[in-house]
């Protein structure tokens, strides 16, 4: 047996090959020819260059633009925080984007944030996502095998790139920075409202808590998920469209509250100075009666009172006591003078 092969093996290969191709240039030449065919139509030219198309033109030009206008956004901000360091530009990102400066990026991205929520609670992504990598490994892996069967060429392999892509190390910096600067946006954000540093915002934050704490009994996680973004971006848009009539109220509101808390400091003032004088006064006496009550005291130590002359003594008189017997005590002595010369 020879190792080189055949003339007729040669032959058929090259044949197999040749008409391989043949076929993938007719199938080539019938598509393009077929798209040629559709957009030279009549009817698609006039949807194309209608006034149709020339509005969904524009309106995309200036979606896209406004998509590179809030991409811009993301600069640190020049005021820093009530610590004085510096805020992540995420800050001035996601303030762009609740203001509704761009309303067609804002509005795409609540859109796409409700629908995100529906289809996880309502489709299956996990088993959907399974189902579509074996389907999409199934029709790769089969035209493989049948290009390799009828035409000796794997049809999956044509369309294979000539250099499998991969995430450069810059792009892979950059994304690591981008999710850096997110998580401290976050950080950030709840150290400002835990220490009130935005009292509204504190303040908003504190009722969507105290809400939430009640609302998570009846609502599933993902209904309340669904109010808070719908409140996130909502209410700083009804606040822009009706700017004027808020603004007007808050005002009166405040202009009251001042009013109120003069009137309780005024109040609180009066009240106090005539604590202040009432206490002062009762002082005054209690020091007048004390130093009056010490000068009794030093004028009695001073001068003693004669128990003679003075007609009571604590209740108790002179004459309430008897006289003590002096002669008995003169006899009692005398005998005792005489017993030691009677005793010599």
């Amino acid at each position: 047996m020879s190792d080189f092969p055949s003339n007729e093996s040669v032959t058929s290969s090259e044949g197999s090959s040749s008409s391989a191709e043949s076929v993938k240039n007719t199938v080539y030449d019938n598509a393009a020819a077929a798209v040629n065919a559709v957009q030279n139509h009549p009817l698609t030219q006039s949807v194309t260059n209608g006034p149709v198309a020339e509005n969904v033109r524009n309106q995309q030009a200036k979606t896209q633009a406004e998509f590179n206008n809030l991409a811009a956004s993301r600069t640190t901000p020049s005021q820093p925080a009530a610590t004085g360091q510096q805020l992540t530009h995420y800050h001035s990102f996601f303030s762009s984007l609740l203001a509704w400066d761009n309303p067609r990026a804002s509005g795409i991205a609540y859109v796409s944030i409700i629908t995100f929520i529906f289809a996880a609670r309502y489709l299956d992504i996990l088993r959907y996502s399974f189902k579509v990598t074996y389907m999409t490994l199934f029709v790769t892996v089969a035209a493989e095998g049948l290009g390799k069967l009828l035409f000796s060429r794997g049809l999956t392999s044509q369309f294979r790139p000539r250099k499998y892509y991969t995430v450069s190390k810059d792009t892979l910096d950059a994304l690591l920075g981008d999710v850096h600067e997110l998580i401290n946006f976050f950080v950030i954000e709840s150290q400002r409202i835990l220490f009130a540093e935005n009292v509204f915002a504190s303040l908003a934050a504190f009722f969507g808590s105290f809400l939430s704490y009640y609302l998570i009994k009846v609502v599933p996680f993902w209904g309340l998920t669904l109010i808070a973004t719908s409140v996130l971006f909502i209410s700083p848009l009804v606040y822009k469209t009706n700017k004027e009539f808020i603004d007007h109220h808050l005002t009166n509101a405040s202009n009251i509250v001042n009013q109120q808390t003069k009137q309780v400091k005024e109040l609180a003032s009066h009240h106090a100075t005539r604590a202040a004088e009432t206490t002062k006064q009762y002082a005054g006496e209690y020091a007048s009666k004390a130093q009056e009550m010490i000068g009794h005291a030093r004028s009695r130590s001073g001068s003693p009172v004669d128990t003679r002359t003075s007609p009571k003594t604590n209740g108790v008189k002179e004459d309430d006591f008897p006289e003590a017997p002096k002669d008995a005590f003169k006899s009692a002595a005398e005998d005792a003078e005489k017993e030691p010369l009677i005793a010599a």
